[in-house]
């Protein structure tokens, strides 16, 4: 455990890079606060690129716990994650479990956690795509009908949530954590990422783009459809295409055999603060990302998502994001129109104090004095 001894102890479990980026917040007011925690990393992303770094670059403790679960199938790596966590959570015995999001690492912990004592905080509650056949969708809906604290980032999302009868008792709108973590370390990379320069990028306009969920990726005809929207509006516009692979796509355009266009750059996956950099300073950002969603509204960049639904729809309701599906004219015409866009749009997500919020909400009024 970190921190201050006795009181009510917290556990905070996560397994990707979102993850790590909107839970940091809490972590650090944990630390602020001289709150006991234990931090538990499932390992769910295993590349060091993807994960163990933005430990050191985020100025955030080294986990407790890293359970190294990596890849598999979602049965196989939801299974093992059940299990490592709920060992390591009857053996730390927390009053409070924090989980962050849709990940298969949520699924786990807010499973385990609900198999004893311990009440759980799902941060980011109440997003909802209604699009059953992802997987997230699944997750983010247990975790919410098995929370018992549910931080809901917009008065939408609170909305969803009382839809599906979860009493309000339980339901705070705290904003979204993204916002906290946007404005502690946009100006840090504005001053220290040289990703920029590196890549010969410096007072240039350029397309950013992340392709990297399963219904996207995994099959060839629509990952095909994707990459040619891309490139086409990519050349209207005479710009380069920047595209920080993951490893799953990266795997995937080799298995699929598939050639990428000259105007398509791919480089390695990056850190959050180089990738912070290349977003805020993108003509317009391609995804299919829920997180990227939401920092491209608030870093008031044009983004056109690249799938059926979101669960982010007030990036779409304020006018920061519209969705393209697939279809290659489709995303070539919401390009155009994103670009066109007036970026004074209002930032749906909160003032930057979800973290600070939070970790009240959950904390005795007697342990609040060190705030």
């Amino acid at each position: 455990m970190n921190g201050v001894t006795g009181g009510r102890t917290l556990a905070i479990v996560l397994g990707t890079r979102p993850e790590i980026i909107k839970l940091a917040p809490i972590v650090r007011e944990c630390v602020r606060t001289g709150a006991d925690f234990t931090l538990v990393h499932t390992g769910q992303h295993y590349s060091d690129t993807l994960d163990s770094v933005f430990f050191d670059r985020l100025e955030l403790p080294d986990p407790d716990y890293n359970l190294g679960v990596g890849s598999g199938s979602h049965a196989e790596q939801t299974g093992e994650m059940l299990i490592e966590v709920g060992q390591v959570l009857e053996r730390e015995s927390p009053d409070v479990v924090f989980v962050q999001g849709d990940t298969n690492s949520v699924l786990a912990g807010a499973i385990a956690t609900s198999k004893l004592e311990a009440k759980l905080g799902h941060v980011e509650a109440g997003l909802r795509s209604y699009d059953r056949e992802m997987p997230e969708e699944t997750n983010r809906v247990v975790a919410d009908h098995v929370a018992d604290y549910l931080f809901a980032p917009t008065d939408q999302s609170k909305e969803n949530l009382l839809r599906e009868g979860i009493p309000e008792s339980r339901i705070t709108v705290t904003g979204n954590t993204v916002v906290d973590a946007l404005y502690r370390n946009r100006e840090i990379a504005r001053r220290k990422s040289t990703v920029l320069s590196d890549h010969g990028l410096e007072g240039r306009e350029y397309f950013l783009m992340t392709v990297h969920r399963a219904e996207n990726v995994d099959e060839e005809s629509r990952f095909r459809k994707i990459l040619e929207g891309a490139d086409r509006a990519a050349a209207r516009h005479g710009v380069e295409l920047i595209y920080p692979i993951h490893p799953r796509a990266r795997e995937r355009l080799d298995r699929f055999g598939i050639d990428v266009s000259d105007r398509i750059r791919l480089v390695e996956p990056l850190d959050y603060l180089d990738f912070l950099r290349l977003e805020a300073s993108a003509s317009v950002i391609l995804t299919d990302s829920g997180g990227v969603q939401e920092e491209a509204c608030v870093l008031g960049v044009p983004c056109v998502t690249m799938r059926d639904s979101t669960e982010r729809p007030e990036t779409v309701t304020v006018g920061a994001n519209r969705l393209s599906s697939a279809d290659p004219e489709r995303i070539v015409r919401t390009v155009d129109e994103m670009l066109g866009m007036d970026r004074d749009w209002e930032n749906p997500f909160g003032d930057g104090t979800a973290g600070k919020q939070i970790l009240r909400e959950v904390m005795p009024k007697t342990e609040r004095v060190r705030q």
